[in-house]
């Protein structure tokens, strides 16, 4: 079976800038695939070229078998497209929204209406279907527009950046909805900035940084290519912050990391058992009180660090 996406040598130049840098990339059917890069590193790009909405300077990309670039037609009657914010009409209703999109796709009146109630049904947007779209939640706005790109049934459903701005209650809601489309067949290619949102919802996760894919895998086995432990600790008072930053420095394999919000202190161990209990006497020797102390794999976070050098956002 050929691969549902096949991206080599990808390359796009704007001026001086490379978005794209001999990207490649294979997303087998019936995958969930995560691109994940700092600010600028091409994933944007990059979708939009899936999307047929930029074309590539060279390289070649197939999308379930289709040259992109020569037949970009063929392509987009196969994909369906959400991008970072809602595009949505505010004065509609989500049902005239849905419809009007059905209408767009080629769909006929009577077909329209049917694809718009299995959508506003999917996305849990039959109460508020015939209320105004200004009416509507942020979440629920997410809702309609991710609707909107599934009214044409797509093989293939793109999104980009989905739940960017959403309260962590709407996030959630917005991971159900798009968990349901995968359950029922429908691939997805997104970028996001969230690494959990990565980590709950792909099968698969590319790494890019600087128009290039520098690493990819199942979120477990990206975990694994770090090779190492984390002891993390949550302190009491904001002012021992420093007394356990240099505590947990002393047995990690690189500088520990502090989290001022929170009040946790987490380094980078070998042999994580053991030096979870240096850590232990480590601290007895300080006037630190913890409320938690713990031995953890990586976090995607911490892949994408140190993988990249930089942070997510």
């Amino acid at each position: 079976m050929a691969p549902f996406i096949e991206a080599r040598g990808l390359t796009k130049h704007y001026r001086s800038v490379r978005a794209l840098d001999g990207f490649d990339l294979v997303a087998d059917e019936g995958r969930v695939i995560a691109v994940l890069g700092p600010n600028g590193a091409g994933k944007t790009t990059f979708v939009r070229t899936v999307a047929t909405l930029t074309r590539p300077d060279s390289g070649t990309l197939r999308v379930a078998g289709i040259d992109a670039v020569a037949d970009p037609g063929r392509v987009r009657r196969l994909i369906g497209l959400a991008g970072q914010s809602a595009a949505v009409e505010p004065t509609m209703t989500g049902r005239e929204n849905l419809q009007m999109v059905g209408r767009l796709f080629g769909l006929d009146r009577d077909a329209a209406r049917a694809a718009t109630s299995r959508v506003l049904c999917d996305f849990g947007l039959d109460e508020a279907a015939d209320r105004p779209v200004r009416t509507y939640s942020g979440g629920m706005r997410r809702r309609v527009d991710l609707g909107a790109s599934m009214v044409g049934s797509p093989r293939l459903l793109l999104l980009d950046e989905p739940t960017t701005g959403l309260d962590p209650r709407s996030r959630i809601e917005l991971w159900e909805s798009i968990r349901t489309l995968v359950a029922r067949g429908t691939d997805v290619l997104l970028t996001t900035q969230y690494l959990d949102e990565a980590d709950q919802l792909a099968t698969d996760v590319v790494i890019v940084d600087h128009g290039r894919v520098v690493a990819a895998g199942t979120p477990a086995e990206l975990k694994n290519k770090v090779g190492s432990d984390v002891v993390e600790l949550h302190v009491r008072e904001a002012r021992s912050l420093a007394a356990a930053e240099r505590a947990l420095a002393a047995i990690g394999t690189e500088p520990a990391r502090v989290d001022l919000t929170t009040r946790r202190v987490s380094v980078t161990v070998q042999d994580g058992s053991e030096r979870l209990q240096d850590a232990l006497r480590a601290l007895d020797d300080t006037d630190v009180v913890i409320d938690d102390i713990r031995l953890r794999r990586p976090t995607l976070d911490e892949v994408f660090l140190a993988l990249t050098g930089s942070e997510t956002t």
